[in-house]
């Protein structure tokens, strides 16, 4: 009986294993905007995010644990399904990574970065030159 739930279990890991694994995306344009979560305190009400209806009561240690974006990339959830979920952003250029968190949706078929983290991964500020980053992005656990 042990032998059967530990397949079981074996088997759960692997699918979401595959799952988080056919969630990225390569070569998608990623631009900055504003949040600047910092200056409002994580408050995703006071930011007018898209994620505030189902997040905006998380504690503020979860809301501050990560870099904020909006999402509307090329793979993987939409909508309120995306919201809270994680992602790690590598700059094609620079290999600069970052994991931020999803709190609003876009427009621009990418992502679009608080500014802060935006400049993490812009490390040899191509990025801030172009106006946007060339990024690889794959959903990963929070």
């Amino acid at each position: 009986m042990e032998s059967k739930s530990f397949m079981v279990m074996v088997a759960v890991c692997l699918a979401l294993a595959v799952g988080t694994a056919a969630q990225s995306a390569s070569n998608v344009r990623a631009t900055y905007n504003n949040y600047n979560p910092q200056n409002i305190g994580w408050d995703y009400n006071r930011a007018s995010v898209y994620c505030a209806t189902w997040d905006a009561n998380q504690p503020l240690s979860w809301r501050q644990q990560y870099g904020w974006t909006a999402f509307c990339g090329p793979a993987g959830p939409t909508g309120q399904a995306s919201c809270g979920k994680c992602l790690r952003v590598t700059n094609m250029a620079t290999n600069a990574q970052v994991t931020v968190r999803i709190v609003d949706q876009c427009s621009n078929g990418g992502l679009d970065l608080d500014v802060n983290v935006f400049k993490q991964i812009d490390t040899n500020g191509q990025g801030i030159a172009q106006g946007h980053l060339q990024v690889n992005y794959q959903f990963v656990g929070c």
